[in-house]
C-alpha cells in the first residue's frame, strides 16, 4: 500500500515525528518530486512512481523518535515500521535512502526513485542546501570515527550522484533550492 498524505500525517502523529524532522521530510518531497518532474519533463521514456516517492519521502525518517530494536540502525526500524504498517513498497524505497547505502552494492541506490530519494535527503537538512554545505554539517558534528569515515567515503558517490543528476536536469546544484520551491 502506497499512503495518501492523510495517512502519512497520522503516521506522523502516531510515530511522535519530531516537528523538525517533519520540516525535513517534507523538504526532501519537494527536493525528490522536482527531480522526478524535470526528469520526465527532459526524457517522456523515463519511468518515476511519483506517488512511491512521494510517500517514500515523506515517510523515509519515521523512525526518529522510536526506540530501535537491538542491532538495529536508521533506517532498519523505519523499514519494520512501514513494513508492520503495510507498506511494504514505501519500505523497499526507505530502505536505500541511508548515507551508508551509498558504499553498499547490494544497498545501494539503482533505481530512479531510490536514486531521487537519496539525493534529495543529502540536499536536505531543515532547509535546501547542495550536497556540500550538508556534508559541511555533518563534518562540523562531533562523530565517532567509524560516522567520520563512512561521510569521507559517501561523499564522492554521493557527488557523482549529484553531478549526473544535475547534468540530466541542466540545473546547477547550488540553483535546487530556489528552483525546487517555485515549481
Amino acid at each position: 500500500m502506497i499512503p495518501s498524505d492523510d495517512q502519512v500525517h497520522a503516521l506522523w502523529d502516531k510515530y511522535q515525528l519530531p516537528d523538525k524532522k517533519r520540516l525535513h521530510v517534507t523538504y526532501v518531497c519537494t527536493v525528490a518530486l522536482f527531480f522526478a518532474h524535470k526528469l520526465k519533463q527532459k526524457d517522456p521514456h523515463v519511468s518515476i512512481n511519483e506517488e512511491l516517492l512521494r510517500a517514500s519521502a515523506l515517510l523515509h525518517d519515521i523512525d526518529k523518535n522510536c526506540e530501535k530494536l537491538p542491532g538495529e540502525q536508521h533506517p532498519d526500524c523505519a523499514v519494520r515500521i512501514l513494513q508492520r504498517e503495510g507498506m511494504s513498497e514505501v519500505a523497499h524505497l526507505v530502505r536505500t535512502h541511508a548515507l551508508h547505502t551509498i558504499l553498499d552494492p547490494v544497498l545501494s541506490p539503482k533505481t530512479w526513485e531510490e536514486k531521487l530519494l537519496f539525493l534529495a535527503d543529502k540536499m536536505v537538512k531543515y532547509e535546501i542546501l547542495t550536497v556540500d554545505k550538508r556534508f559541511d554539517l555533518w563534518r562540523s558534528e562531533p562523530l565517532k570515527p567509524e560516522v567520520r569515515a563512512m561521510i569521507e567515503a559517501s561523499y564522492p558517490k554521493v557527488k557523482i550522484l549529484e553531478h549526473d543528476i544535475c547534468e540530466k536536469l541542466d540545473v546547477h546544484p547550488s540553483d535546487i533550492a530556489q528552483v525546487a520551491q517555485t515549481e
